[in-house]
Formats: structure tokens, sequence, C-alpha cells
């Protein structure tokens, strides 16, 4: 994959629109698909089909893999980037309120900021630090509503530890991208992750309990797979290895916004104050993190 196609500002603007409009339908995918399923089934199998078709585009786009002396870099992500983050990230959307998850998981760019700084040299100055923390400020505002609902402590350590192996496994990325073809990195971590959740989730659950017969869990499935894994992770990992990680992870702050806007504008949920703080707390977030120092050039690898 070209990583360079991604570093036009317009091409990757309009690969972050994407990501957002795919990832922030996502969690309302997931709820639905978990009604037919449980969890750690349901994210094995979503986890190995998108999988699959990232293998497909890999092969076709890059050829054959090469693992000689690099496979244990797949293995290592398929931990953080699939099996712990998809895993854990789906037990929290099934036992807390979505914007409570959404929270959780969000913390993921203040905790890449920090990693990217001691394992990448990145820079964390005032000005992104700032940004990073009004940022998760805005996901807080933007998810206010479901912040008082019923939640299990089980889903609450989900949440935290899923958002901090996704900023592990982002910052892994960035450290091995020049060693790696990044079709395969992604499609060989999905393929190894979904084999362990799936692993996991026969031994702790039942087969006989996913409704096979039901077209919304297909749907679920589907759009999860093939689109909120085998699309976004490609987009996801291309804009990280065109530019900072910190500076990435700072966009993915307008998921949970996007996710509350669809509610608003497909399915007549309320359009609250809340909501418009959050949203100016986010894009206030990402200016600040992304924002070129006076005097100085934006610092990136891409």
């Amino acid at each position: 994959m070209n990583d360079r196609l991604l570093s036009s500002p317009r091409n990757a603007a309009l690969a972050f629109v994407a990501l957002a409009l795919i990832w922030g339908a996502s969690f309302p995918f997931v709820k639905i698909g978990l009604r037919d399923a449980p969890p750690l089934l349901f994210a094995g199998i979503r986890v190995l089909l998108g999988g699959f078709g990232l293998a497909v585009i890999a092969a076709i786009w890059d050829g054959r893999p090469k693992l000689r002396g690099v496979w244990h870099t797949y293995v290592i992500s398929g931990v953080f980037n699939s099996g712990l983050f998809v895993g854990l990230q789906t037990i929290a959307v099934l036992d807390l309120p979505s914007g409570l998850a959404a929270v959780l998981v969000y913390l993921q760019p203040i905790v890449t900021g920090l990693l990217a700084a001691f394992f990448l040299g990145e820079s964390l100055g005032v000005a992104k630090v700032v940004g990073l923390v009004l940022g998760f400020l805005g996901v807080v505002a933007v998810s206010f509503g479901d912040l008082g609902g019923h939640f299990e402590l089980p889903g609450l350590l989900a949440g935290v530890i899923g958002g901090i192996s996704w900023s592990i496994g982002t910052v892994y990325f960035k450290r091995v991208q020049g060693v790696v073809s990044t079709l395969w990195f992604i499609a060989l971590s999905f393929l190894f992750g979904g084999v362990g959740l799936t692993v996991v989730g026969s031994l702790t659950e039942s087969w006989g309990a996913i409704r096979w017969s039901s077209g919304e869990f297909w749907w679920s499935l589907l759009f999860i797979s093939l689109a909120a894994i085998t699309l976004a992770w490609i987009l996801w990992l291309g804009l990280v290895s065109a530019g900072e990680a910190s500076r990435a992870s700072a966009y993915i702050f307008v998921v949970p916004l996007t996710s509350v806007a669809i509610g608003v504008i497909f399915l007549g949920e309320p359009f609250t104050a809340t909501l418009v703080v959050g949203a100016l707390l986010i894009m206030i977030g990402i200016y600040l993190v992304n924002r070129t120092p006076q005097g100085g050039q934006k610092g990136g690898s891409g």
C-alpha cells in the first residue's frame, strides 16, 4: 500500500471523514449483533471475516506475505490490535451504556500521545497535551446522556484496558512499519487475533447461542467485518503510517461525535447543549494537537 496517497492533506481529510462515518456507525451495529450472539464468539467471527477480507486485498496488492524474521510482529499486533482491543471493546459495549463505552475506549488518543512521546520520540508540548485533554472532555460531553446509566465493573475494566491495548498496538505498528507490509500487517494481525478470540469464545461460550437465522445478525456481522475492520483499518494504519501516531489518534475523538450525530439525524435522538459543547471541545482539541508550532514544522514520518 502506498502511504504517500494519505500524505496529501486532501486525501487524509477524506480518509478521516470515511473512517469517522464507518466507526461512528459501528457502535450501534455491535449492539445489534450482540442481541443474537455471545460477545467473544461474535468478536472472533467478525475479526476472522475482516482478516480474510484484508488478506485478499493484501495478496492482490502486495503478493505473498514475508514472514521470515518478522512473523512475531504480526502475533504481537494480533494480541493488542485485534484480540484484546476488539474482544474487550465488545464486552464493554455489552455491559455499558454506549456513551460510557465510547468514553473509555477513546482514552486511546491520550494514551497514544503519551506512549508515542516515550517510545517514538514524538513531541509532547503543552498545546498537544491540552488538545488531547480537551478532545477527551469533548467525548465526555458528547456522551453525557449515557454516563449515568447502569454499568458493570467488568465492562468498565474492559473499556479501559481495550483503549490501552489499541494504543499499544498503534505505537507498535509505528515502530515496525518500515520492515513490514502495512496490508499484510493488518491482515495477519486480525487473522491471528481472530483465531485467538474464536478459541477463547469456543471454550467459554456456546455456538448454539448464535441465531444464524437472524437477518439483523448478518447485516451487523457484514458491516463490522468488511467496513469497520477491512476498509477502516486500511485507512487507519495508512494514516498512522503517513504521519505521527499521536496526531492521527487525535482525530479519533470525532468517532463518538459522529455516532451521536447519526443518532440525531437518522434516529430522532435529542440535539442537546452538551453535544454542541462536546463538538467544540473536540474540534479545538484536534486543532491544538495538529497545529504547526510557530517557527517550526509539523512532525511526522510521512
